[in-house]
C-alpha cells in the first residue's frame, strides 16, 4: 500500500478521534492518528540528517522477516517516548500535522539511497527500507484504527 493512500485513510478517520474499543486498544483512534504522524515526521528528520557514508549494511532477521511479510504482530513492541502523543489530541492539530507530513514525506524521496534512520529493533534502515517501514508502520496502525471502528 502506498503512503499517500495510507495517509488519506487516516485523514478520513480523523473525526473520528475519540473513538475507542478497549477489546482492541487502550488508547483511541486520536492517538493512533498521532502517534502515526510523529513516527513519521521523527523518521524524515533523522534521516534526512544521516551520513550516507556512515551507513553499513547488515543482516537482520527480524527486520528482514517482517518487512517481507508486510506486517507487525500487535502489542509486542513499545513506542519511544518521542512518538508518544502528548496533551489534548484534536482535529484541528492532527490536520496541521497531517500538513507537516505531506511535506516532509517529498523530502526524503530524493536523498542518497544508503541514507538512513536507526531503528531500535531493525537497525540501520536505508532510504528503501525506511519508505517500506513508514508505509508498513503507518498500515498497521491504520489496522488498528480499522478493528477500532468496527
Amino acid at each position: 500500500m502506498k503512503i499517500e493512500s495510507i495517509l488519506s485513510e487516516l485523514e478520513s478517520s480523523i473525526p473520528k478521534l475519540n473513538e475507542i474499543n478497549e477489546n482492541v486498544s487502550k488508547v483511541n483512534v486520536g492517538w493512533q492518528i498521532d502517534h502515526s504522524f510523529n513516527v513519521i515526521l521523527a523518521i524524515c528528520k533523522t534521516i534526512q540528517a544521516s551520513d550516507p557514508a556512515k551507513y553499513e549494511a547488515s543482516f537482520n532477521m527480524r527486520r528482514n522477516l517482517l518487512l517481507t511479510i508486510g506486517s507487525f504482530p500487535r502489542g509486542k513492541a513499545k513506542a519511544p517516548k518521542t512518538t508518544i502523543p502528548v496533551g489534548e489530541i484534536t482535529e484541528e492539530g492532527l490536520r496541521k500535522k497531517l500538513e507537516l507530513v505531506r511535506e516532509e514525506i517529498p523530502k526524503i524521496q530524493s536523498l542518497h539511497p544508503n541514507a538512513y534512520f536507526y531503528h531500535p529493533i531493525f537497525k540501520k534502515l536505508n532510504l528503501k527500507r525506511t519508505h517500506r517501514f513508514i508505509a508498513l508502520h503507518t498500515n498497521h496502525h491504520l489496522k488498528i484504527i480499522k478493528d477500532i471502528l468496527k
